[in-house]
């Protein structure tokens, strides 16, 4: 599986020839701005919750590759309101097979509305089971005693929130890591706004010290998982 950050909590990963991209929040962010986002590819997109900072880019990216919108039920048909035919609804515990893999909508306990104010559902993440490997995309979230539970999932690698003030900081993300039982972390939803700018050092040593590894990727990085 290949990894790619455009940024916040904004992800491609890449799973049998399939490409699948996470809440992307992309072309309103100052930071992502040497990403082209005309040329992301994208197969499904995968969204956790509603807010601005998720959902940015899904509708003009969603009408140039025709992906299939996955989240929950008031999100996905928000979406085929605006014109887009491909989406597939689901909701907390309920699994599909969708051949890059199995995945799961899991619970997160964050907010959630719709850049117009319309309602977005219950926010979540999802579990992603596949021959490569099994990765956790938490979304934004803070810690819930439910993580112990995806720890069944033998996930391999997750994807966690650690900005801190909106969601997880660098300590409940470590105990989030040690609830799910997972030692390969990639942060997200950090420094991109005032709110949520970290130490990376700081970060990483926290995790390091819980016999964790915490990767920060680079904006356009690429990585083999």
């Amino acid at each position: 599986m290949k990894l790619t950050f455009y940024g916040h909590s904004s992800f491609g990963l890449e799973i049998n020839g399939k490409h699948i991209l996470f809440d992307p929040f992309i072309s309103p962010n100052e930071k992502a701005s040497h990403i082209k986002v005309d040329e992301i590819p994208a197969d499904y997109i995968l969204i956790s919750h509603g807010h601005e900072d998720h959902v940015a880019d899904v509708e003009n990216i969603a009408k140039r590759t025709g992906a299939t919108i996955v989240s929950n039920f008031e999100i996905v048909s928000y979406f085929q309101g605006k014109g887009i035919e491909n989406g597939h609804p689901m909701n907390f515990g309920g699994h599909w097979n969708f051949g890059f893999g199995r995945v799961q909508y899991v619970p997160a306990l964050h907010s959630s509305v719709l850049p117009d104010g319309s309602y977005a559902g219950n926010p979540g993440g999802f579990i992603i089971e596949t021959e490569e490997g099994t990765v956790y995309y938490a979304g934004d979230t803070a810690l819930s005693m439910e993580m112990k539970l995806f720890a069944r999932k033998k996930i391999d690698t997750a994807l966690l929130p650690i900005g801190d003030n909106f969601t997880m900081g660098i300590e409940d993300a470590v105990s989030a890591a040690e609830f799910i039982d997972c030692d390969n972390i990639i942060g997200m939803h950090f420094d991109t706004f005032g709110y949520i700018e970290i130490d990376h050092s700081k970060a990483k040593s926290a995790f390091e010290s819980a016999g964790k590894k915490l990767t920060l990727m680079n904006i356009g990085e690429t990585l083999n998982i």
